[in-house]
């Protein structure tokens, strides 16, 4: 006979729910989430009353070096034997044996009250109707009560059930025998089958297949989830009351992890606690480790297996950081995303959240400079779809890369790196317009592009509502008649005999629109176009259409025409997009204090610009265009020359002026204005945007902006009431050039 890995091992269900309250089984404490439903509870009962079989349990023991555990006084034993299978089963029979409350997926707490009519031997959930009916005991937990006279129990029973009827002697029988039979249920057989501890996680995993007949192995995060509850009970109890906080706002909301991008499960924090802690994303070796193995020699350690726990609580302590994870979502809408419909991978967002926590509390990387590469890693994997085939063979190659990493500067540089091989020019101009043509509105593609126009701060088309207000969850106001439309209607579609979902529901067709009462589903663009275009300037149309990736005259190209062009255009969009994030504000390139003192006590040259406020006329205490506009002039001298700096909130004579002149909230929106006005009105502006280093400095008890400029690589023009003017400086002054004196001048400097 060939060695088995298991003893097979026969229990009553009075001795298994003894050794579960004793510490002696590894069942989870009893409040975790509990999937069964009560009726499900109610048919196990049924089942053994009946006498039929209920299956196997599967239970392993733990192979630990001593019996001392590690942050639970509750239990009188060390478990000598942890569930594998059959977790939800012994859950029922001790939360009903004992009278105990089970907390659901929603994390509320239920006593389950099964129902008894010992009458017909039947059982039912308890609700209203049953626990008015007198032929039923409406809990039948009361049967297994210490000092239980069963007697007793009946003769309550017979007694209330009399007051509605009479009850005949062979009924008073039948109920005293039902009872007891109910309470010998106690005595009920069940057998376990108890592995080796000395068999691997993945071979438990396989048994698992094999008994229960099912295609997937057990989640490794269930090994490591159960061990913490007979090791650190609290660490599991802290991780379910923050996936529980997170489902509702707080008062006030900083102080609940609740957000707009994701309700976590215990088990997905557990990944990012392991990821920060040992730098590894393959929790198959995790558990082991937890348990105190040694890899190499294979012997387990209690002195070990404290070691490895406590690295696991301080990283814990980071990951359940409220200020961190509010700090790391703000990274997420830095990126342009703005709640959980537009999130297409928790695994995306959750291994970007083990990134910023090493590069904060590891790095120490100063927290602008985190935000921004953050944002730029998450569009980056967000798009490509980085971590939905391996997700932990993905992860663990990217943490691999780390583990020599030694300085802050490092750790950003090779987040930028990676963003910088994956998103290629072939990405942006092939792969890209070939993942937009897909029907699927869940697309990652998609995503991003929704993504990039709220960071170019687009409005929806032919509206003045910015997208980022319509995508923003927090808002619930009536909106004007805008949604998510196609712009060549399913009826006009089926007219030109085009009728598949697949080919009507390109993503391509799709825009956020606002519409007029009198567009309907029968039109095509050629004809409802004119009513729409008629309230808006050429200039308004020209950026809504740049916004929205329409190529010129659209109306009236061929479908299938119209949709690869406009791919190409998404794509472009979603590009320029990237881009300005990449080249947003950047406090890890500042210019040290002797820097700025001697570019503003140099005074205004070539190379150097003051300008005393970014948007407000400081004669009329109002926003101006023209002011708007003569800051892109300068910056537009500067790239088209040899570089320069731009230094907002100190006057022409050098004196600090401070940018609160301008009236931003703060610092963040202002550079968010800065970068959206180049975009919008500088050409290329996304690209010029590359060309640019944003940052804030302290000047003589004033904050400045300051904007350092290299040459661009290609001729950078402001477009100006309807027409693009090209500048480049002379001097200490910027000037326009045009015509044949332009075009030698660019064909010179840009060859």
């Amino acid at each position: 006979m060939s060695d088995t890995i298991f003893t097979r091992v026969d229990y009553t269900l009075n001795s298994l729910v003894s050794n579960i309250e004793q510490g002696d089984i590894g069942l989870p404490d009893i409040q975790r989430p509990f999937v069964w439903k009560n009726a499900k509870v109610r048919d196990l009962f049924d089942s053994m009353y009946r006498g039929y079989p209920v299956g196997y349990l599967l239970l392993w023991r733990n192979g630990l070096a001593d019996d001392r555990p590690i942050g639970t006084e509750k239990k009188q034993k060390s478990p000598r034997l942890v569930i594998v299978d059959g977790q939800q089963r012994l859950t029922s029979l001790y939360a009903v044996i004992k009278g105990k409350p089970v907390v659901r997926n929603n994390y509320q707490s239920e006593n389950i009250n099964i129902a008894f009519n010992p009458l017909e031997e039947c059982f039912e959930v308890a609700d209203a109707a049953v626990r008015r009916d007198k032929a039923f005991i409406p809990n039948i937990s009361c049967v297994w009560r210490d000092n239980t006279n069963i007697f007793q129990v009946a003769g309550d029973y017979l007694e209330g059930l009399r007051e509605s009827r009479n009850v005949s002697n062979e009924e008073t029988k039948k109920v005293q025998d039902s009872f007891v039979k109910l309470q010998s249920l106690l005595s009920f057989p069940l057998t376990a089958l108890e592995l080796e501890a000395e068999i691997s996680e993945e071979d438990i995993s396989d048994v698992f297949v094999r008994i229960n007949s099912k295609g997937t192995p057990l989640n490794q995060a269930d090994f490591i989830l159960t061990l913490m509850s007979v090791f650190w009970d609290e660490g599991r109890a802290e991780l379910e009351r923050f996936c529980y906080d997170a489902r509702k706002p707080g008062n006030p909301p900083t102080e609940s992890p609740f957000n707009h991008f994701i309700e976590p499960e215990p088990n997905q924090l557990l990944r990012v606690g392991v990821g920060v802690a040992f730098k590894r994303a393959r929790l198959q070796y995790i558990y082991s480790i937890l348990r105190g193995k040694d890899l190499e020699t294979e012997k387990f350690s209690d002195e070990r297996r404290v070691a490895q726990f406590e690295k696991l609580k301080k990283a814990q302590d980071r990951v359940l950081n409220i200020r961190y994870w509010h700090d790391f979502m703000h990274c997420i809408q830095t990126a342009g995303f703005r709640s959980k419909k537009m999130i297409s991978s928790d695994n995306n967002l959750l291994f970007s959240y083990i990134l910023y926590l090493i590069g904060r509390t590891e790095y120490e990387v100063e927290e602008n400079v985190l935000r921004k590469a953050i944002a730029q890693w998450f569009f980056m994997s967000s798009i490509t779809g980085r971590f939905t085939g391996s997700p932990e063979s993905r992860m663990e190659f990217d943490l691999a890369q780390l583990r020599n990493t030694n300085r802050a500067e490092e750790f950003v540089d090779r987040l930028r790196q990676v963003c910088e091989v994956t998103l290629t020019n072939d990405f942006w101009n092939v792969t890209l317009p070939n993942h937009l043509a897909t029907s699927s509105p869940r697309s990652p593609s998609l995503f991003a592009y929704n993504a990039s126009q709220v960071l170019l701060d687009a409005t929806a088309l032919f509206s003045n509502v910015k997208l980022s207000y319509l995508f923003n969850p927090a808002v619930h106001t009536s909106a004007p008649p805008i949604d998510r439309h196609r712009l060549f209607f399913k009826d006009y579609l089926a007219a030109q005999g085009i009728s598949d979902t697949r080919e009507t529901n390109q993503i391509a067709n799709y825009a956020y629109v606002e519409w007029m009462a009198e567009v309907t589903d029968k039109m095509g663009p050629e004809n409802y176009l004119p009513l729409l275009k008629k309230n808006f300037a050429a200039d308004e149309l020209e950026q809504m259409y740049y916004f929205h990736a329409l190529p010129k005259d659209w109306e009236r190209m061929n479908y299938t025409t119209f949709l690869g062009k406009r791919r190409e255009l998404m794509a472009q969009v979603t590009r320029d997009g990237y881009l300005l994030l990449t080249a947003g504000p950047d406090v890890g390139d500042k210019t040290s204090k002797t820097d700025i003192e001697g570019l503003i006590g140099g005074g205004e040259s070539g190379e150097v610009e003051f300008k005393s406020s970014l948007r407000m006329n400081l004669h009329t205490g109002q926003a101006d265009r023209r002011i708007e506009l003569s800051v892109l002039k300068t910056l537009a001298g500067f790239l088209n020359t040899g570089g320069g700096t731009l230094i907002i909130g100190v006057s022409d004579n050098g004196v600090p002026e401070g940018i609160e002149v301008d009236g931003f909230p703060n610092e963040d929106k202002m550079s968010l204005h800065l970068t959206n006005i180049v975009t919008s009105l500088m050409e290329p502006g996304a690209q010029s945007m590359t060309a640019m280093q944003i940052h804030f400095e302290d000047y003589e008890g004033k904050r400045i902006l300051v904007v350092r400029c290299t040459q661009s690589s290609e001729a950078v023009f402001v477009k100006e009431d309807k027409t693009k003017r090209f500048y480049v400086r002379t001097g200490p002054s910027t000037r326009e050039l045009s015509g044949t004196e332009m075009g030698i001048y660019i064909k010179k400097k840009f060859k």
